[in-house]
């Protein structure tokens, strides 16, 4: 009898790759996020802000607390020039919530048919001015929490609302806002909501009436989305965004 064993089988299953531990994937993306700017940090980014524009300005067109609301309102899921295209011919016509009832909803259709969802945001808007006109006396109210009840008005809207009519220093927060505050990063947060509330907590005191500006124009032209122009940014050296383009 021979004393060599038959070769061993070959299992017939496919051989598993080895998987990385849930607990190591997690590390690993974490090491990847930066942590939140100091607060001298943050200082310096917002004087650097200021500096290169004093006074920012938003590129809604409106004439009166009224209609700033009315175009802010149309902003969503559109582009400001596109708002103030469909606005230009609207507001000469119905700059006051009594107008704009005057008009009703099948005139203002055909002002702002070049929007999306026109259909809806023009029932809003109609449904709102009654509402101005019912509750409030035809006056925009300066709360953002009245505000938020009005049709089609959301915390953005109304937060943008209250920001540049009335001065008061809330933090709006859109796409481009909530990506720059979570590239530089200002904070590190998973909501736009949440964004809001720990920029207003965070942005020191002088500087947060412009906050919003000035953080929604460096995302519209220079921290953009796809290909951010960093080496045109003027906080570029402070901020730790890990994957910076270069020209």
């Amino acid at each position: 009898m021979s004393d060599l064993k038959p070769p061993a089988r070959r299992s017939s299953k496919p051989q598993q790759k080895p998987t990385v531990p849930a607990k190591s994937v997690s590390r690993a993306v974490r090491s990847r996020v930066p942590k939140p700017v100091d607060r001298a940090t943050m200082v310096e980014i917002f004087r650097r802000l200021h500096a290169a524009n004093p006074e920012p300005k938003g590129e809604l067109d409106y004439t009166n607390a009224y209609t700033l609301l009315v175009a802010v309102t149309l902003s969503a899921q559109a582009t400001d020039v596109g708002v103030n295209k469909a606005t230009k011919n609207l507001f000469p016509v119905a700059d006051t919530p009594e107008k704009m009832m005057e008009l009703g909803e099948e005139g203002l259709r055909q002002h702002i048919k070049t929007l999306n969802f026109f259909n809806t945001k023009a029932k809003n808007v109609i449904a709102m001015a009654k509402r101005l006109v019912e509750e409030f006396g035809g006056e925009v109210p300066n709360s953002v929490e009245i505000l938020e009840t009005l049709p089609g008005v959301g915390r953005k809207t109304a937060s943008v609302v209250v920001n540049i009519a009335f001065g008061d220093p809330r933090v709006a927060v859109d796409t481009h806002i909530f990506r720059v505050t979570n590239r530089l990063p200002l904070a590190i947060t998973k909501t736009p909501l949440d964004t809001q509330a720990a920029l207003e907590k965070l942005i020191p005191d002088e500087y947060r009436l412009h906050a919003h500006h000035w953080l929604i124009l460096h995302g519209r032209y220079i921290c953009k989305a796809r290909k951010p122009e960093c080496w045109r940014c003027p906080v570029n050296d402070l901020c730790r965004y890990p994957d910076k383009t270069i020209p």
